[in-house]
C-alpha cells in the first residue's frame, strides 16, 4: 500500500534498545524539518513511549500496518510487540482492555480506527471508561487516552465521517480534545497522556497532512486554554479542528474583522477565553461540523446569551453540518460548513443594529 507518511524514526530491529533509546531522543529534541499533523501525533507517542514504560498503543492494525493514517508507523518496530500492538476488530474490547490495564497501572493510548466505530465501544466509555474515578471518590486513576480520527472532508465511505464530539462532552468524567495544528497535536497528546482522568482525542483527518515545523522543547498551552489564531474587533469566531483553518480563510475574506479562537480543549473549556472576546466584539458566531441540532454550538450559544448577555449586540448564530445522516463523499462539500455558511451568519450579525 502506498505510504502516507515517512517512516520518523527508521530503527533497525537489530539497533540495541540502549542506543536506539539515545538515538529517539536526539531525534524528538533536534530541530527539524515541518512534520504533518499524523507526522506529529506519531512523535507524540513515540515521545510518550520512550518517557514513560507504562505507555502502550493497541487497536485495529496500529503495529503492522502502522494505522489506516501511518500514524502509529515504526511504533512496533521501535518498541516492541508488548507496546504496540494489533487487536481483533471489537471496538468494546479494545476499550475494555485498556480500562483493565489501567486498573493495573499501565497507560493505555488505543485507537478507533475511524469516528464512527466508536458506536460498538460506547457501553465501556460512558458506563465504565468514565465512572470510575467518581465511583471509587478518586482513587483509582483512569488515564486511558482514546484516539479517534474523527470528522470529514476526506472522501470517506459511511461511519468514517462522524462528527462524535456532543456524546463525549455530554458524559460527565471525560476530557474532550481536538487539536487543529501539528503542534497541537503533539502537546495536547502528550499533555493527554499525563492525564488521571480518560480523554478523548479527536483528530481531524482533513488536517492530518498539514505541516508545520514543531517545537517539541517549548511547550505549547495545556487542556483548558484556548488560543486566539487572528484578532479582530467586530465578530468573535469560536471553532476547533479542522474548520480552524476555515474560519481564518474567511476572516481574509471578510470585509468585517474577525477574531477566530481555536477552543482546542472541549471539556475543559477556556470559557474565559470565549467571554472575553465576546465581551470586546459584541458578536459571536459558533462553527463546527456536527448536525445543528444539540452541537456543541447550543451549548456554546446558551452559555455565552447566560453570562454575556448584556454585552451581546446580535444574538449568538452557528454555522454547522445539517440535521442529516452523513451524506455519500461527492456531496459532503455541500454538507459541510465552509466560508459561504460562516460569512452568512457574520453578515446576519453585523446587521443586526
Amino acid at each position: 500500500m502506498t505510504q502516507l507518511i515517512e517512516r520518523p524514526f527508521g530503527f533497525d530491529d537489530d539497533v540495541p534498545g540502549p542506543a536506539r533509546d539515545r538515538v529517539s531522543a536526539a531525534a524528538s529534541a533536534a530541530p527539524d524539518a515541518p512534520l504533518s499533523m499524523a507526522q506529529a501525533i506519531n512523535r507524540a507517542l513515540h515521545d510518550a513511549m520512550l518517557a514513560d514504560e507504562r505507555v502502550l498503543v493497541f487497536g485495529e492494525d496500529v503495529a503492522t500496518l502502522g494505522g489506516v493514517f501511518r500514524v502509529t508507523e515504526g511504533l512496533a518496530r521501535t518498541f516492541g510487540a508488548q507496546r504496540c500492538f494489533d487487536t481483533p476488530l471489537a471496538e468494546s474490547a479494545i476499550v475494555g482492555i485498556a480500562i483493565g490495564m489501567a486498573l493495573r497501572g499501565l497507560v493505555p493510548v488505543p485507537e478507533i480506527q475511524f469516528d464512527g466505530f466508536a458506536a460498538p465501544a460506547f457501553d465501556q466509555m460512558v458506563s465504565h471508561l468514565a465512572k470510575y474515578r467518581m465511583r471509587t471518590r478518586g482513587d483509582v486513576d483512569m488515564p486511558v487516552t482514546v484516539r479517534i480520527p474523527s470528522f470529514g472532508g476526506i472522501g470517506a465511505v459511511e461511519h468514517h465521517s462522524e462528527s462524535t464530539e456532543t456524546y463525549w462532552l455530554h458524559t460527565a468524567g471525560l476530557k474532550v480534545v481536538v487539536p487543529s495544528t501539528p503542534t497541537d497535536a503533539y502537546w495536547l497528546l502528550r499533555y493527554a497522556i499525563t492525564e488521571r482522568d480518560p480523554v478523548i482525542f479527536l483528530e481531524p483527518k482533513r488536517r492530518y497532512w498539514a505541516k508545520e515545523v514543531v517545537d517539541t522543547g517549548s511547550p505549547a498551552p495545556p487542556l483548558g486554554r484556548a488560543e486566539i489564531r487572528r484578532h479582530g474587533d467586530d465578530v468573535t469566531v469560536l471553532t476547533y479542528g479542522s474548520l480552524v483553518a476555515t474560519a481564518l480563510n474567511a476572516a481574509e475574506m471578510c470585509t468585517d474583522s474577525l477574531e477566530v479562537i481555536d477552543l482546542r480543549s472541549l471539556n475543559p473549556l477556556d470559557f474565559d477565553a470565549v467571554a472575553a472576546s465576546v465581551r470586546r466584539t459584541g458578536r459571536a458566531v459558533v462553527l463546527h461540523e456536527g448536525p445543528r441540532t444539540l452541537g456543541f454550538g447550543a451549548e456554546l450559544a446558551a452559555r455565552i446569551q447566560e453570562e454575556c448577555f448584556y454585552e451581546l449586540e446580535a444574538p449568538v448564530l452557528r454555522a454547522t453540518g445539517f440535521d442529516t445522516p452523513y451524506p455519500p463523499a461527492r456531496l459532503e462539500k455541500l454538507w459541510l460548513p465552509g466560508v459561504d455558511r460562516l460569512l452568512d451568519c457574520v453578515e446576519k450579525a453585523m446587521s443586526r443594529p
